[in-house]
């Protein structure tokens, strides 16, 4: 309880606001990959152009009350924009009731922020953009003089992320001439480190590793890919530090406690 008021309360709060956020990162989602400023015109449709009134902002709920259709052209609007405020929404509502308000709450949500936008751009468009993880790296590290995991695991954990991915970057060209991974998966993963510390982001890089193998292998089973496929691996990275960030601990835990 805080200030006289319940727990449920501070959930429900940070709930909305999450769908709030949620609607600002569908905002970067879509512009980021267009080069296009992402505060500047208001939200238009994007289809007809037609500037959107107030009412058909609100999170999920203008989504569901139009149908999934634009008011004035009557074109598709993309399930994407309700699975993402809500999937944020839940996101800062459960941040909230499992780590408590403080500066590891405002660190873990800030970087599930990022690897939502991460994620989505990378599936659509295999790219990951500088200007969330460059800066993310900068602001994982400031965060770590505050909160976990402290700034000598966020350093190393930065250098070692992106290292790792420079190395294998760098050794399948030589192996096999032709590039392994992006550029910007070596800086995703750097950003993950500087928030997440060595342990956690070695942690993200082995789920990551897994599940996109996981899919891989599931591809070339149901014959909808071959080896020369190409997976967004951003996206693999995201799912993985998400995992790692939250259960992540616990998951070390278990393992160590097995030897």
């Amino acid at each position: 309880m805080i200030d006289g008021l319940p727990d449920a309360f501070w959930v429900i709060a940070a709930t909305l606001l999450g769908a709030i956020i949620g609607s600002f990162l569908n905002v970067c989602i879509y512009r980021l990959p267009l080069g296009t400023s992402i505060v500047w015109p208001a939200s238009r449709c994007t289809s007809c152009s037609r500037a959107l009134a107030w009412f058909e902002n609100i999170p999920v709920a203008s989504y569901l009350v139009l149908g999934g259709r634009c008011r004035t052209c009557r074109a598709h609007i993309s399930w994407r924009y309700p699975v993402t405020e809500a999937l944020t929404a839940a996101m800062f509502g459960l941040g909230w009731w499992f780590y408590g308000p403080g500066w590891l709450l405002a660190s873990r949500l800030l970087l599930g922020c990022a690897l939502i936008v991460l994620f989505e751009i990378d599936l659509e468009h295999q790219l990951l953009p500088n200007v969330i993880t460059v800066p993310g790296m900068v602001v994982g590290l400031l965060f770590s003089f505050v909160t976990e995991p402290g700034w000598q695991a966020s350093l190393i954990g930065m250098v070692a992320g992106g290292g790792i991915i420079l190395a294998f970057f760098y050794g399948y060209l030589w192996l096999r001439g032709q590039e392994g991974l992006g550029m910007g998966d070596f800086k995703m993963l750097a950003m993950i480190g500087a928030f997440v510390g060595w342990k956690l982001v070695l942690l993200t890089l082995a789920l990551a590793s897994f599940t996109g193998s996981a899919l891989g292998l599931a591809l070339i089973a149901s014959r909808r890919g071959s080896m020369a496929s190409k997976l967004p691996f951003g996206t693999f990275l995201a799912i993985g530090a998400a995992a790692a960030a939250t259960v992540g601990p616990r998951l070390l835990d278990w393992y160590v406690g097995l030897w």
